[in-house]
């Protein structure tokens, strides 16, 4: 059901995107699909984290971890199934952290920038207002027919003056080797001068000639999330440090999650089976939140980088263990405090 939510508010986002050109509109699914890695990766962890939870509540609730527990399998022995299935789930949430969902991320990426160049080059939408050279000039056409435009709006700004057109059709020229596209407009006029003044010069042609100059497409490094695991262990940059060592931690934490969830799961004997739900809900926000903290910490230099994302793994390992021990019964009275 989460899975669901999140992904009909990304759906709703990308729908966002591709009104303003920034994706293609035919590449709108190719983009959920891609995104959707994303939050299986996220939501693995808590998912498993509270299925155990239930898993065991129900066991708790019907009392059969009573008669395990008679039969000598106590929590502790209990880690070693769910180990088993966290390790398996571990592998394939390691291949898609570590591997599909950058794949995934940087073709995200390049769809995104092929809408930019799209854009830049000129690609022209009936109805639509359009600057192929990033706001010099403004072209607006009713109807697009391959490169051939109709009822025509051309608006350039040439420093203090401006440039008014409008022609009955078009069709537009692009010249691969000096990167400049060119307008040839029928049958309009030509507005030219100075906002503010009078002498305004008035032109009526047949033919016109209108060449837009279009810059070189500005080189935009890739996001940190788009890099490959190798990309990642070669570089000694702080925010890779940070991305990897996130990449890590979501199969990692399933094997965290799964100690602290079995303490938790148990309830008392007139319990019901979610009383303990609320606060496992709540431990595992503190993780993620921690998590999140922590790889700040490590993208800022705060923290040595031995230590890195690893402390908050170790602290909520420990917790589950010490959890654990204490309710298999492993501490003595003198560590639970009963009287001497």
């Amino acid at each position: 059901m989460l899975f669901v939510i999140l992904m009909s508010n990304q759906f709703a986002e990308i729908l966002d995107d591709a009104a303003t050109n920034q994706i293609p509109k035919t590449a709108v699914f190719a983009v959920l699909r891609l995104t959707s890695l994303q939050y299986i990766t996220i939501l693995a962890p808590i998912g498993f984290f509270l299925g155990i939870m239930l898993s065991l509540a129900r066991l708790n609730r019907d009392s059969e971890m009573v008669v395990m527990a008679s039969c000598g399998v106590g929590s502790v022995q209990l880690l070693r199934p769910i180990s088993t299935l966290a390790f398996f789930l571990a592998a394939s949430l390691a291949w898609l952290s570590l591997v599909s969902t950058p794949n995934a991320s940087r073709q995200i990426e390049e769809i995104k920038n092929q809408a930019r160049e799209n854009l830049q080059i000129g690609i022209l939408e009936p109805g639509v207002f359009t600057s192929p050279d990033s706001g010099e000039t403004t072209i607006y056409a009713q109807d697009v027919e391959n490169d051939e435009i109709y009822d025509v709006f051309i608006e350039h700004k040439d420093g203090d003056r401006v440039v008014v057109i409008r022609a009955e059709r078009g069709e537009r020229r692009q010249n691969n080797i000096d990167d400049q596209v060119v307008f040839v407009l029928y049958n309009g006029r030509r507005y030219e001068g100075v906002p503010g003044e009078k002498n305004y010069r008035i032109i009526e042609f047949q033919e016109h000639g209108m060449p837009v100059v279009i810059g070189q497409p500005v080189e935009q490094e890739l996001p940190v999330a788009t890099k490959s695991l190798e990309e990642l262990l070669a570089s000694y940059n702080s925010e890779a440090r940070a991305e990897l060592q996130w990449r890590l931690s979501a199969p990692l934490s399933l094997f965290v999650l799964s100690i602290i969830a079995v303490p938790l799961s148990r309830s008392r004997p007139r319990e019901g089976r979610y009383a303990r739900l609320g606060v496992g809900i709540l431990v595992y926000i503190i993780y993620a939140n921690m998590l999140n903290i922590a790889r700040s910490m490590v993208v800022r230099d705060e923290v040595p980088q031995w230590l890195g994302m690893w402390w908050v793994h170790v602290i909520l390992g420990l917790l589950g263990l010490g959890l654990l021990l204490r309710e298999s019964g492993w501490f003595s009275g003198r560590f639970l405090g009963a009287p001497q």
